[in-house]
């Protein structure tokens, strides 16, 4: 099945994404387009409407980028859960209706289960202790038995949409990790709470603490963006180091979205340097959300029960918003 076609469809949030993947990991298109808000944060229906007027126009180019024709693609797969409902409903809707007109398989992929593997396929690590760091999900995760476990996660809110929740109250607009990032080289420490709480972090009473702190006119963006980070980075590198030493595992890899940030990567560099441990992080153009990762995971679940997906009816097949990673059995590794 190395040479298996798979158009992979991304639309969980505020990005909607298509690519075209080759059975041997091979990326050959991958093309995204992403809702923005200048003043407030990700207004659920707002981004659903995004996505169904540029869906098929980002479908047309992953398949033109590719260089291969419709009729090539031989199965589809989908971001099915968890994410925005109203989002996730608009792509299934393109998938639905490509894998009907070109009667192919579809497959239902966990868009975290996603960002995993297409963090292994990119940096070769092999059994890995991960740390999920997305908008809505920030957890620490490690492959044992037959299912992705999860050993610690941000209690109430993920780091991502801790970010842009702070961003919202200073007025940056969305998405603000990156303008929260610049800021934050301008700025100094300002004391801000650190809550972990054995193997769990809680953000939301720092962001209140920070976003107070500004209204009252006792610090600036920039202190305010520096600590921020600082706090909240520190916190995700105590559990993870906690993590390496609990599963005796000697890898940590950083994907989601947040992998971005820079300082992140760094603080978790020099604490894996410490351990004798190897640090990776997913290259930069695929931490966010994107369609080559529901597509690579797609082959892999049609690879390990390719007669089940042969056979499942279309309309059998549905989103799960609230799916978590350990409902999930992985059984392709």
């Amino acid at each position: 099945m190395e040479n298996l076609i798979c158009l992979g469809i991304e639309a969980t949030a505020h990005t909607f994404g298509a690519s075209i993947v080759l059975g041997s990991g091979k990326i050959l298109s991958d093309v995204k387009e992403t809702y923005t808000n200048e003043k407030g944060g990700i207004i659920p229906m707002e981004a659903a409407n995004h996505h169904a007027k540029i869906g098929l126009k980002i479908i047309e180019q992953a398949i033109k980028d590719a260089n291969i024709k419709e009729e090539n693609i031989d199965i589809i797969s989908f971001s099915a859960s968890p994410g925005l409902a109203p989002s996730l409903i608009q792509g299934m809707k393109f998938a639905k209706d490509l894998a009907l007109k070109l009667k192919v398989p579809l497959i239902g992929v966990n868009h975290l289960t996603a960002h995993l593997e297409i963090g292994k396929l990119l940096t070769k690590v092999k059994n890995p202790v991960f740390i999920l760091a997305t908008g809505a999900n920030t957890q620490i995760i490690a492959l044992e038995g037959n299912k992705y476990r999860i050993f610690g996660e941000a209690l109430s809110i993920g780091i991502g949409n801790a970010l842009d929740k702070f961003g919202r109250s200073i007025n940056l607009g969305f998405p603000a990790g990156p303008k929260i990032e610049q800021l934050a080289k301008k700025g100094s420490y300002v004391e801000l709470p650190y809550v972990v709480k054995g193997m769990d972090i809680e953000f939301s009473g720092i962001i209140t603490k920070a976003s107070d702190l500004y209204k009252q006119k006792k610090a600036s963006k920039e202190d305010l963006c520096f600590s921020l980070q600082e706090t909240l980075f520190s916190m995700l590198t105590e559990v993870s180091e906690r993590a390496l030493a609990h599963t005796e595992k000697s890898e940590l890899l950083l994907i989601g979205g947040v992998a971005a940030n820079k300082r992140l990567s760094e603080m978790l560099n020099i604490m894996c340097q410490e351990r004798e441990a190897k640090f990776s992080v997913v290259p930069i153009q695929h931490s966010m959300d994107h369609g080559a990762m529901i597509a690579w995971t797609g082959i892999l679940q049609y690879k390990t029960n390719t007669d089940y997906y042969k056979n499942l009816k279309l309309e059998d097949i549905d989103i799960n918003p609230r799916q978590r990673i350990d409902e999930k059995e992985i059984n392709w590794v």
